[in-house]
C-alpha cells in the first residue's frame, strides 16, 4: 500500500497542505481561536481569522506562529493535526510521510520543535526542508544545475533570501520583516498621520487593496473605518495608495538592504548568473504593488515574481517529497 507523501508550508499567515498526486488541497489561515479557560478549540483556519480582534474575554484568537517559528507549541499541533484530517481525511491507513518548511535563519532547537509538532500531529517521518529551497523548486527553477539562482520569499512572518547553486543553498539571509511587518506599519501610520486607530484585518486589506512599495501611474483611492483616538467615536477617511507607500518605506528599505547583504556575499561567478537570470519572488509578501520594480531599481537586477507565488513553497515542499519518494522508494 503506496503511503501518502505530503508536504506542509507551515506559514506564519496561511497554512497550506500539499498531497502528492494531487497538488494544493488546502490553504488556510493559521489562527486558532480557543477558550480561556479550558483552553478548549472553538475554531482554526478562516473560521477562527474572521474573529481576530473580535472575541469576547472569554475567547482567545491567536496566530500560534510567530515570525516563522513556532510560539505556542501545543496549539501549533492541534491545528496541523486538524489541517492533516481536513486535506487526508481521518482514515489514512498508513501514517504519512511529511516534509515541513522552515525559514532558513532558525535555530536546531527552533527546527527540533517543528519536527516533533509534525510527529504528534501523525506524521511516519518528517523531513524538514528550508524555506528558499522548497520556493525556488514551486517556482519551476531546476535547482541540481551548476548556476546561481537567487530567490526572494516573502511570508507572513520572515523574509528568507538565498542563492541556490547544485541543489544547496550557498548564501542566505532571514529577515524578520514581511508581510505581517507591512501590516503593522500601515496601521502605524494611520495613528500618527490620522489619529485613526484600525485593526489588524483593516490594515491587511488597505496593504491588498491600495499597498504599494513604488510610485503608481495614477493613485488609487480606500474607505478605511476605524476609532476616532481623539473623540473616540468611529470614523471612516479615504486614504490613497501615495500615503501606503510612505507607510512602507522602512519595511521595503529593510528587504532591499537584505537583497543587496546576500548579494555582496554571492561568489562572482554565481552573482553573474544571477544577473543574467534575474532575481525571483515568492510568498504573499511578493504581491505588493510596485515590489519588483522597487528592487530592480535599486539593484539593477531584473526582478519577477514567480507564476503562484503564494503557493510556491507548498508546491515545492510536497516536491521535494516526491524527489525523495523517487531517490528512494518505499
Amino acid at each position: 500500500m503506496q503511503a501518502t507523501d505530503i508536504g506542509i508550508d507551515l506559514g506564519t499567515a496561511s497554512v497550506l497542505v500539499y498531497v502528492r498526486g494531487k497538488g494544493v488541497v488546502l490553504k488556510e489561515p493559521s489562527v486558532v481561536a480557543f477558550t480561556r479557560d479550558t483552553n478548549k478549540i472553538k475554531a482554526i483556519g478562516e473560521e477562527a481569522r474572521l474573529m481576530l480582534g473580535r472575541t469576547p474575554d472569554t475567547i482567545d484568537a491567536i496566530r500560534p506562529l510567530k515570525e516563522g517559528v513556532i510560539s505556542n507549541y501545543t496549539v501549533t499541533e492541534k491545528m496541523m493535526k486538524y489541517f492533516l484530517q481536513k486535506a487526508v481525511g481521518r482514515r489514512i491507513i498508513r501514517k504519512p510521510r511529511i516534509a515541513v518548511c522552515v525559514p532558513s535563519g532558525v535555530t536546531e532547537v527552533e527546527k527540533k520543535a517543528v519536527e516533533d509538532a509534525t510527529y504528534q500531529a501523525g506524521a511516519r517521518e518528517v523531513v524538514i526542508i528550508e524555506e528558499p529551497l522548497a520556493a525556488a523548486i514551486g517556482a519551476g527553477i531546476d535547482i541540481s544545475k551548476p548556476c546561481g539562482n537567487m530567490i526572494v520569499d516573502i511570508g507572513g512572518g520572515t523574509t528568507d533570501i538565498a542563492v541556490i547553486s547544485l541543489g544547496g543553498t550557498v548564501v542566505s539571509d532571514s529577515i524578520k520583516i514581511a508581510g505581517d511587518d507591512f501590516d503593522t506599519a500601515i496601521a502605524r501610520y494611520m495613528r500618527t498621520k490620522h489619529n485613526l486607530l484600525i485593526g489588524e484585518r483593516m490594515a491587511e486589506n488597505i496593504k491588498i487593496n491600495i499597498g504599494s512599495a513604488y510610485k503608481r501611474k495614477e493613485p488609487v483611492y480606500m474607505q478605511v473605518k476605524g476609532r476616532d483616538l481623539v473623540s473616540g467615536y468611529p470614523q471612516e477617511i479615504t486614504v490613497s495608495s501615495v500615503e501606503t507607500e510612505e507607510a512602507l518605506k522602512d519595511a521595503t528599505s529593510n528587504i532591499v538592504e537584505a537583497i543587496h547583504g546576500v548579494l555582496e556575499n554571492t561568489p562572482p561567478e554565481l552573482a553573474a548568473d544571477i544577473v543574467d537570470r534575474g532575481i525571483v519572488l515568492t510568498g504573499g509578501g511578493s504581491l505588493l504593488y510596485g515590489l519588483e520594480e522597487l528592487i530592480h531599481e535599486k539593484t539593477g537586477i531584473v526582478t519577477m515574481t514567480a507564476e503562484e507565488p503564494m503557493t510556491a513553497v507548498a508546491i515545492g515542499t510536497g516536491e521535494y517529497v516526491e524527489f525523495l519518494s523517487g531517490s528512494r522508494d518505499d
